[in-house]
C-alpha cells in the first residue's frame, strides 16, 4: 500500500567526482543510483511517506543493484519487474556546480523500454493519493508511452491526484517539435503542472511565467494549477481562478552541484499538500528541498530528513 506512486526507469549513473571537468577528461567516476521519478520517491520516503515505484529492469548486476539501492531508501518496490531479454539502462554525468551537466546516456532498448500495460493492471491503487507523472518515461520509447497513458487512464478513472513535471530530456525524443507536441498533451492529465521556466521557453515560446502557467490552465479542465519554478527566485503559483502570487526561494550558500533540485521541488510541493498544507506552505517546503539539493552532491543526496527539514526553517 503506498500513498504516492510514480512509474518511471532507474538509471545507474557514474557519477563524475571531477568537479567542472567534461566527461571527456573526468577519470574518477561513484556508481549511484539515478531517476528524476525515483528522485521524488526517495525524498518523500524519506520524510515518512509510504511510496511505491512502478518499472522494470534487466537480469543483470545494474538491475540487482538498483533494486537493493531502492529498497534501502524505504521505496516500495513491489512493482519493478524483471526482463530476461533487455538491459538496465545507466549513464555518465558530469559534476558542475552551475548550470547544467553533461551527461551521456546508454538506454535507448533498456529493460524499462519495454514495460507494457499488464503492468499496471497488478497495482493495487486503493490507498494511493497522488501520483507523480514526469515527460522522461514516455519519452524512452513508444510502449513506455502507450503504457504511460494507461497508468494515466486508470488514476483519472479512479479520481488519483496527479503532478506533472515536464522534465524535458531532447536526447531521448525524436525530435523537439515531437517532444513539444506530445509533452503538451501528457500534461492536460496533471491537476498541478510544474514546468521550469527554460523548459516553458521550449514548449510554449515565452518566459513569462503568467503566459506559461495561463497555457496549462487554458488547455485542460483537469489542470487546476500551474507552478512555474524560477530557480533561486522561487516559484511562480497561478490557480484556475485567476488567482496568482509568486513564493521566493532560500539563500544558498554554496551550490554544490544543481542536478535534483526541481525533483526535489516536486517532493516538497507533493509531500506538503499531503500533510494537509496550504498550497503556498507546500510551494515554500518545495523552495527549501530544491535549495538543499544544490548544497549536496549527487542527484538526491541533499533530500532531508524531517528533522533536517525543520533544522534548515530554523536557520533561514
Amino acid at each position: 500500500m503506498a500513498e504516492i506512486i510514480t512509474i518511471g526507469e532507474p538509471l545507474v549513473v557514474f557519477a563524475s567526482n571531477n568537479l567542472n571537468q567534461n566527461l571527456v577528461n573526468s577519470t574518477e567516476f561513484s556508481k549511484v543510483m539515478g531517476g528524476a521519478e525515483l528522485n521524488v520517491m526517495i525524498g518523500a520516503s524519506r520524510l515518512g511517506h509510504s511510496t511505491e515505484y512502478i518499472s522494470q529492469v534487466g537480469d543483470d548486476p545494474f538491475g540487482q543493484f538498483v533494486v537493493k539501492e531502492i529498497a534501502h531508501q524505504g521505496v516500495g518496490n513491489r512493482y519493478i519487474s524483471k526482463d530476461m531479454q533487455h538491459w538496465t539502462g545507466f549513464y555518465l554525468k558530469e559534476f558542475v556546480n552551475a548550470g547544467d551537466p553533461e551527461t551521456f546516456y546508454f538506454r535507448k532498448g533498456s529493460a524499462a523500454a519495454y514495460m507494457n500495460k499488464s503492468s499496471i493492471d497488478d497495482i493495487d491503487f486503493s490507498e494511493v493519493k497522488w501520483a507523480h507523472l514526469s515527460g522522461i518515461f514516455p519519452a524512452i520509447s513508444l510502449q513506455a508511452r502507450e503504457t504511460f497513458s494507461y497508468l494515466v487512464e486508470q488514476l483519472l478513472t479512479r479520481g488519483i491526484h496527479t503532478t506533472f513535471d515536464p522534465n524535458l530530456r531532447p536526447s531521448l525524443w525524436e525530435s523537439e517539435d515531437t517532444m513539444r507536441q506530445t509533452i503538451n498533451e501528457l500534461a492536460k492529465a496533471g491537476e498541478i503542472v510544474m514546468p521550469g521556466i527554460e523548459e516553458g521557453e521550449i514548449l510554449v515560446g515565452t518566459r513569462s511565467p503568467e503566459k506559461i502557467a495561463d497555457f496549462y490552465l487554458n488547455q485542460s479542465d483537469i489542470t487546476q494549477t500551474v507552478i512555474v519554478k524560477l530557480g533561486a527566485s522561487g516559484a511562480f503559483v497561478k490557480l484556475k481562478t485567476g488567482q496568482s502570487y509568486t513564493v521566493p526561494g532560500f539563500r544558498v550558500e554554496k551550490v554544490v552541484d544543481t542536478v535534483g533540485a526541481g525533483d526535489g521541488f516536486a517532493l516538497g510541493v507533493l509531500t506538503g499538500l499531503i500533510e494537509g498544507m496550504d498550497l503556498k506552505e507546500a510551494v515554500t517546503r518545495g523552495c527549501a528541498i530544491g535549495a538543499l539539493a544544490v548544497m549536496a552532491p549527487g542527484d538526491n543526496d541533499g533530500y532531508p530528513t524531517r528533522k533536517q527539514l525543520n533544522a534548515f526553517y530554523d536557520e533561514n
